[in-house]
């Protein structure tokens, strides 16, 4: 780990409580550290959320499916001397992504050299690598819109640049580290109070427009009216950073992440689901299904909420546990695999389905709970880049309706939306899969509380709210229980899979600086 001296864990054993990607990637920085790291996962396979699907032929990412930021995963690997390129083969996918705006008839100037084969009932534009051509999008669609584009994504390359070097990198979970010079000198220049939705509206008034540069927000669990206006910076991401696709998938990068951490000296237990936690005069006691063991300190890549409630005496916990019913989730998810025979018509790699008006169905997630009467949804169809994800002649489809966490999952309310977003596709998209779906398993609300211990059901973790960033998410050190300590989507710096990496070292860091002040005790009382 860069900054930090080779060895410094020699000879301390350390369990990471969970195999998605912050779990795996806080074991290869402990590990590369010299500790001895065993990571425990309770699902037959590794991975967390970021698993797969084999089916009669179909492979199916069950939770991320977007690689963006690929600046991060180079830092990562870089930091063990490597490239993801040897784990794993990118593509930059070209166009990245087609929106569908359904209640709307298509508007003239608006195609693409992508589009002249895209026979759809709807208005829908399709955004490319090409800065110029998206420009030129704007442009249609309201008078100065292009140059309100590049004006707009200067500010949100900017406070990528400097969120990322001050807000990111470096682990802000503490407030005392908003005190950091640096921290002080970088903040004013940024766009960080107001809603994303107040921000966008100072630059553009068409719906579409502002539609097209916050469907990213869904990401980070939030929408255009809780989320802050510093994660404009998800435009630079989008529009300036490219969207990029790994060989096999998201897995592909769990694979690359594995194989990384065997090469470390990882150790990989699955099946192994973790029951208590106890702190002892020699570390860290647990009770798995396997039996009783051991560690000098351990890292929970699970929610602090579910550990708090279900690990930990009330003595230990942090929180009351009505603490966590008060939180802000980010939604859940109704997800269909649906595996088809024949074309996906207008569909691309990715495809984003809205209506003209998506603040009723934000506000069926966050303000009035309820199952959303005309959602907009997503798309992601791999085996148009990757052939080897269906079987000649076919394709993996996932579907993907943000929904409210908490929400009644019963199977009939499963099929009247599945049932719906095929007849959508249909009438308003101009693609027709319901009489050609061979395989399909769907994912909603009880998986992700059962299968994850996601509260509420919650899909990706703590909502990025202006209550819920940087120090005001829950600390990487549980504050009593010494050698504790929490990674991932629910922890700092937030959701999705770069921030989960990013995560990763933050965790790593802190308990090897622990460590440290650990042996400097020791020595001085010596």
């Amino acid at each position: 780990m860069t900054g930090t001296p080779v060895g410094s864990l020699a000879g301390r054993t350390v369990d990471v409580i969970g195999g998605g990607i912050g779990g795996l990637s806080t074991a290869a920085f402990l590990a590369d550290a010299g500790a001895d790291v065993t990571v425990l996962e309770q699902q037959s396979r590794l991975g967390g959320a970021a698993n797969v699907i084999e089916t009669d032929g179909f492979r199916f990412d069950t939770g991320p499916s977007w690689y963006l930021m690929p600046d991060v995963f180079e830092r990562f690997f870089d930091q063990f001397d490597r490239d993801p390129e040897e784990y794993y083969e990118l593509t930059k996918l070209d166009p990245q992504y087609r929106v569908f705006f359904r209640d709307s008839d298509p508007v003239p100037g608006v195609g693409t050299p992508y589009d002249e084969d895209v026979d759809a009932p709807c208005d829908w534009v399709t955004i490319t690598p090409d800065r110029d051509q998206t420009k030129r999008v704007f442009a249609a669609y309201e008078a100065g819109g292009g140059e309100a584009f590049e004006e707009y994504l200067a500010e949100a390359e900017h406070t990528y640049d400097v969120g990322m070097e001050h807000f990111v990198y470096e682990d802000r979970s503490r407030f005392r580290d908003l005190l950091d010079p640096d921290v002080l000198r970088a903040g004013p220049g940024l766009t960080m109070l107001g809603s994303m939705q107040d921000h966008v509206e100072e630059y553009f008034e068409n719906p579409k427009l502002q539609q097209l540069l916050q469907y990213t927000l869904v990401f980070l669990g939030g929408s255009p009216h809780n989320t802050p206006a510093l994660y404009n910076l998800m435009s630079h991401v989008d529009y300036n950073m490219g969207v990029f696709y790994p060989e096999g998938g998201m897995y592909g990068l769990v694979e690359g992440l594995v194989d990384l951490g065997e090469e470390l000296g990882v150790a990989y237990r699955t099946g192994v689901e973790v029951t208590d936690l106890q702190e002892t005069t020699t570390g860290i006691a647990m009770q798995t299904t396997e039996g009783r063991r051991r560690a000098d300190r351990v890292v929970a890549n699970a929610p602090p909420a579910h550990v708090e409630r279900e690990l930990l005496s009330p003595g230990k916990r942090d929180h009351d546990l009505d603490h966590w019913d008060d939180q802000t989730y980010a939604p859940s998810a109704l997800l269909w695999y649906f595996g088809v025979e024949g074309d996906v018509g207008p569909l691309e790699h990715h495809s984003l389905v809205f209506p003209d008006d998506w603040d009723p169905h934000f506000a069926s997630i966050f303000e009035d709970p309820a199952w959303p009467d005309d959602p907009a949804y997503y798309l992601a169809v791999p085996s148009l880049t990757d052939d080897t994800v269906a079987p000649e002649n076919h394709h993996t489809v996932v579907v993907l309706i943000p929904i409210a966490t908490a929400l009644e999952d019963t199977d009939a309310r499963r099929e009247e939306y599945r049932d719906w977003v095929l007849e959508d596709l249909a009438t308003n998209v101009g693609v027709d899969l319901r009489d050609r779906v061979v395989t399909e398993e769907s994912m909603c609300v009880e998986d992700f509380a059962e299968r994850l211990n996601y509260p509420e059901g919650t899909a990706l973790g703590l909502a990025h709210t202006l209550f819920q960033t940087g120090p005001m998410r829950p600390s990487h050190r549980a504050r009593r229980v010494d050698g504790l300590y929490y990674v991932g989507g629910f922890t700092s710096p937030g959701i999705g899979v770069p921030m989960t990496i990013i995560s990763g070292e933050h965790a790593a860091q802190a308990v090897i600086e622990d460590e440290h002040d650990r042996g400097v005790l020791g020595r001085l009382r010596g």
